[in-house]
């Protein structure tokens, strides 16, 4: 039976855990973190305290993308040996449904009642090259299963359709009119627009004269511009509201999570082969800030006061919390299991999420 573990506690923790056992919403004064760990289950943590105050057993499914319904009301995991997701009751940290995807599901956007889950059937993306190598001669042959889109309608607790997209579908972000989306297709290094209601698609962009292997997307709050993450090109590539190139913006090697904060005024960036989270003025693209983090560090997440940031670190397996204005080390969480995005609610702004 799938449920709720808390962690050891002190004292000074208890009211945290019954706030997380409480009914949806009812989060301490300064909300609850969600951390999927690939190698292990699902660590639950208490923003206040910055401590981990239980995990939600993720069943040896490999959970990798992580969403939370707006109403706070459902956690949802793409999972990797699963082929499917978990549609998780925030407040009691039950499984309640696990939905069929398909072959090596990854990221997880939600909008309104429905979640969507890229999948990759014919995956073959790997690390980053070594030593400045190339990238990997793309696949010409033709026959390689294209990649797609599962559309999971969280009413019905079913999946109601695919969208396909290009071979090996990555990050997804929503346009501001809520009608169009975006995908990032790291095999074929392309953009694509998509109609959500007909998944007709609309526009393709290729990233390769800026750099190849497009990985995060996130739209600007004032929704004028997109940026995207390239982590072979080592750098971002910023685009105008109608996708078309902007710039090209230098980074630490192999960018992956990417996000504004809320005002739109800074953009970050997870550089992980260069283990620093940089920061770039959000108008100019000017770096103005970087933090030393640990090994492998993915995805990213604002607590919802904006206060800190909490950024987790695959492969030395920690949590790297920092104050997200003066940019200064709070604490590493640590133990964790090849930990790879981090949520909150309620809802922040970060790699995987948006309030």
């Amino acid at each position: 039976m799938t449920h709720f573990r808390p962690a050891p506690l002190a004292a000074g923790l208890l009211a945290a855990t019954l706030a997380f056992a409480a009914p949806a919403g009812a989060d301490g004064a300064r909300g609850t973190a969600y951390v999927s760990n690939q190698d292990g289950d699902i660590s639950v943590i208490d923003i206040a305290s910055l401590a981990v105050v239980g995990t939600i057993d993720a069943e040896d499914k490999a959970p990798r993308g992580i969403g939370i319904t707006g109403d706070g009301k459902l956690l949802v995991t793409a999972n990797r040996d699963g082929g499917d997701i978990s549609v998780i009751e925030r407040a009691s940290g039950k499984v309640i449904r696990h939905i069929k995807i398909g072959k090596n599901p990854e990221f997880v956007r939600i909008l309104g009642d429905h979640a969507f889950i890229s999948f990759e059937p014919s995956a073959k993306g790997g690390p980053p090259p070594k030593g400045g190598a190339k990238p990997p001669e793309k696949d010409d042959d033709g026959d390689r299963e294209p990649a797609k889109i599962a559309v999971v309608d969280l009413r019905q607790m079913k999946l109601i359709r695919q969208i396909t997209s290009g071979p090996e579908t990555e990050g997804i972000e929503f346009a501001p009119d809520g009608k169009r989306m975006l995908v990032t297709n790291e095999a074929d290094n392309t953009v694509t627009l998509h109609d959500i209601g007909s998944g007709k698609l609309v526009k393709t962009v290729s990233t390769e004269k800026y750099g190849n292997r497009p990985r995060g997307i996130k739209v600007s709050p004032d929704g004028r511009h997109y940026v995207v993450s390239l982590e072979y090109g080592d750098n971002f590539l910023v685009l105008d509201d109608k996708l078309n190139p902007v710039k090209a913006v230098p980074t630490g090697k192999t960018p992956y999570g990417i996000s504004f904060d809320r005002a739109g005024g800074r953009l970050f960036v997870a550089a992980s082969k260069e283990k620093k989270l940089q920061v770039f003025d959000a108008k100019s693209f000017e770096k103005i800030a970087e933090m030393p983090t640990g090994d492998r560090c993915w995805h990213f997440s604002f607590t919802p006061d904006d206060a800190q940031i909490l950024l987790a670190c695959g492969r030395s397996n920690d949590i790297h919390v920092f104050d997200a204005q003066t940019y200064a080390p709070i604490k590493r969480i640590t133990g964790k299991n090849l930990p790879w995005g981090v949520v909150t609610y309620p809802k922040s702004m970060g790699s995987l999420d948006r309030p």
